[in-house]
């Protein structure tokens, strides 16, 4: 970057350079409701006194896509007024217009239109906050562009490949290839730089003699992985870039080394958000170009509001705060407060050189209370400052640092890439489940089951989906307490059982060798259960349900009418159990609904593996089920319930051996016709629950027959 000899005006252009001035941000707050327009008038001043040749503007004019007409009126009251006039322009425009300005209806530059007198042309790309949307993708420049007050450059109609085409400026011996390319979502425009799908196009005629100038609005700064454009991506012939967008004033031109150009951030103009980027003093830039050769001369904002940050650890100053006293949020918000106090006058003293610059500040302070502090009151705090600054409901901001959480996760992100994918997986099952248990509450230890075997059982409902891994390893391990607390004839008293049960689990922890067998028998369990499952599932096919049907139906033939309406009633109830997996409908189950299908449902899992003690056990405690053990008046009473859960899973077998054989009906008359009175006999005893005892001697005698018949 050389220097200007500023007396040369004939080859020197002189540009006003300005990005994000954010028009009608905070319109309607009664303090900074003004601020943005105030600022664009000294911009705007600045262009006038200096004489300029054209103003640049890097997007954002407007902070809303679709402004309000308050912000639309001023905007054109103010261009109105400074870029209108008698004063010539000294450049002229050597490009294809047609092509610069192709989307609108007047395709030229306004200072060359007869209908309109320009002193001072604007160019200006749109910015993500107002680009163009809707189905003429319009924006609010494009309404400033037909009014003949700002020319809108930079925008791109397709998706696909972008093409720009630059507005080539003359003045004197100095020419300019303005390049502009408007607001494209990063991720969108990264993939389509990766892509080779961005074209700049150059002048055919001495294409060394042109100074590049390059306006974008794009992060600048990463954001995530493809959620910003590098500086690579940009041609090397470029000679300035100006970069939009960024809020950070940095518009002293810095050189990329890799692509041998100058990058310009010139900053936002209106401080939209309490950061310390905003806190930097805002400039715009008169640029100077001849030849080759460029200046940027910085010109401080005078009207910007000041804005004011400090950040505050409160675990820095140990000699004044001790989380343990109970006084200490007093302590902070005392603190806080004398530090506002001492930043309002800082400002008040800044501000008496600077009559032109608002008179309450902007104060922000960051309150890092990690270590045990608590936050005070912000609505009570602000309130004592509601008159002296512009923001004193967000002076205060609490955070607490994360340092040491990101520390220990790229600690153990490292010990997981590292291990091989068989001891992660160990880790992650058995390793956690017993962590888990050693450091949980003594109220919610495992009392019955050991870490070992609840972590094996955990692992193969994880790593191989076997859904009954951990419900059998449950009932394993509870028979074989109950035998074992049988065995020892221990008093039904629960102080006595618990110790019981605490000895015996320590002498199973002991034994790995006899632990590790009951988790391998517990998971064979679980793999014959769902084997078991499959195969009644499996085995009732289409064609079997047609031919029970055909069955029920000639049983009922040959039966007389009370008969055969009672036994189709008992029939339907063995087989709507049996079919509930096929997704039959309610009509064939409706009998099973009342009665002994209820007690068949809650007993389906003890029917299938014949064992009918683990089925009430299975939501009683080992007191409960211990107790009930003691309390069983004879083999009898075991024995009817023992008959019924015989029955109720052998008549869902015999219609399914009876309808799939039907050539034997003959030889197995006898078995139907028992089969027949025992479900007239089922009827009363299944919708009545009142019935008396005797209700279980019809199911004994079918289901001695039933064992014979096998």
């Amino acid at each position: 970057m050389s220097p200007i000899n500023s007396q040369d005006e004939e080859d020197t252009f002189k540009i006003l350079v300005a990005t994000d001035i954010h028009l009608g941000y905070l319109e309607k707050d009664p303090v900074r409701g003004n601020d943005t327009f105030v600022t664009f008038d000294e911009i705007l001043r600045h262009a006038q006194e200096k004489e300029v040749d054209f103003i640049l503007l890097g997007g954002d004019l407007f902070h809303e896509n679709k402004p309000s007409r308050k912000t639309l009126h001023t905007c054109i009251e103010l261009l109105r007024k400074y870029c209108m006039g008698d004063r010539p322009v000294q450049f002229e425009i050597l490009s294809d217009q047609s092509v610069n300005f192709g989307f609108s209806k007047f395709p030229w530059v306004n200072y060359q239109d007869g209908n309109l007198n320009i002193s001072i042309p604007v160019f200006s790309i749109h910015g993500n906050h107002d680009d163009p949307t809707g189905t003429d993708a319009l924006c609010a420049l494009d309404i400033l562009n037909s009014a003949g007050l700002l020319n809108h450059f930079g925008r791109s109609s397709s998706v696909e490949k972008i093409d720009i085409s630059p507005i080539l400026l003359h003045k004197g011996s100095t020419k300019i290839a303005l390049y502009g390319l408007g607001s494209i979502p990063d991720e969108r425009l990264y993939r389509m730089f990766v892509n080779k799908q961005v074209t700049m196009l150059r002048p055919k005629e001495h294409e060394d003699n042109w100074f590049n100038l390059f306006v974008i609005h794009q992060n600048r700064s990463k954001h995530g992985a493809t959620n910003y454009i590098p500086e690579q991506f940009l041609d090397d012939f470029i000679d300035l870039v100006i970069w939009g967008h960024e809020h950070e004033c940095k518009i002293a031109p810095t050189r990329n080394e890799q692509q041998l150009f100058y990058v310009s951030q010139p900053g936002s103009s209106v401080i939209t958000s309490l950061s310390p980027g905003e806190a930097i003093k805002k400039h715009i830039g008169l640029l100077h170009i001849k030849g080759k050769k460029m200046n940027m001369e910085k010109i401080p904002l005078e009207t910007v509001r000041c804005f004011y940050i400090e950040d505050i650890v409160l675990a820095d100053h140990p000699d004044i705060f001790n989380p343990d006293n109970p006084k200490v949020t007093q302590a902070v918000q005392a603190f806080c407060m004398e530090k506002v106090e001492t930043v309002l006058d800082n400002a008040e003293r800044a501000r008496l050189g600077n009559p032109r610059q608002p008179e309450k500040p902007l104060v922000r302070l960051r309150v890092d209370y990690s270590g045990g502090f608590e936050p005070f009151s912000i609505h009570r705090f602000s309130q004592k400052f509601m008159d002296r600054t512009a923001n004193p409901k967000d002076i205060i901001h609490f955070f607490r640092h994360r340092e040491q959480k990101e520390k220990n996760d790229e600690i153990n992100f490292e010990k997981l890439v590292r291990r091989p994918a068989s001891e992660g997986t160990t880790l992650r099952v058995e390793d956690l489940v017993k962590q888990y248990f050693q450091t949980a509450e003594k109220k919610v230890q495992l009392s019955l089951l050991t870490e070992r075997g609840m972590g094996e059982a955990v692992q193969e409902f994880v790593d191989k989906e076997e859904k009954d891994a951990i419900e059998e390893l449950v009932k394993f391990q509870l028979e074989k307490t109950q035998r074992f607390l049988k065995e020892r004839r221990t008093d039904a008293e629960e102080a006595k059982i618990d110790e019981e049960v605490r000895k015996f689990r320590e002498t199973r922890k002991e034994n790995v060798e006899e632990e590790d067998e009951e988790v391998r028998e517990a998971m064979t369990r679980a793999r014959a259960q769902r084997s078991q499952e499959a195969a009644l599932v499996s085995g009732s096919s289409d064609d079997d349900l047609m031919d029970m049907g055909i069955s029920e139906r000639k049983t009922n033939d040959d039966s007389d009418d009370g008969t055969s309406a009672t036994s189709s009633r008992g029939k339907g109830r063995g087989r709507g159990r049996a079919r509930g997996g096929r997704g039959q409908n309610s009509t064939s189950r409706g009998a099973s609904r009342r009665g002994i299908g209820n007690t068949r449902q809650q007993q389906s899992n003890s029917s299938r593996t014949y064992k009918p003690v683990s089925a009430p056990m299975k939501n009683m405690s080992i007191v409960d089920a211990f107790k009930s053990s003691r309390q069983q008046p004879s083999w009898n009473s075991s024995a009817k319930n023992y008959s019924e859960d015989i029955i109720d899973d052998d008549s869902d077998v015999e219609e399914i051996s009876f309808t799939a054989a039907s050539k034997t009906n003959q030889r197995l008359s006898s078995t139907s016709t028992s089969s027949r009175k025992s479900s007239q006999s089922q009827i009363p005893r299944g919708v009545d629950f009142e019935s008396d005892e005797d209700e279980f001697d019809p199911f004994k005698s079918t289901a001695t027959s039933k064992r014979k018949q096998r």
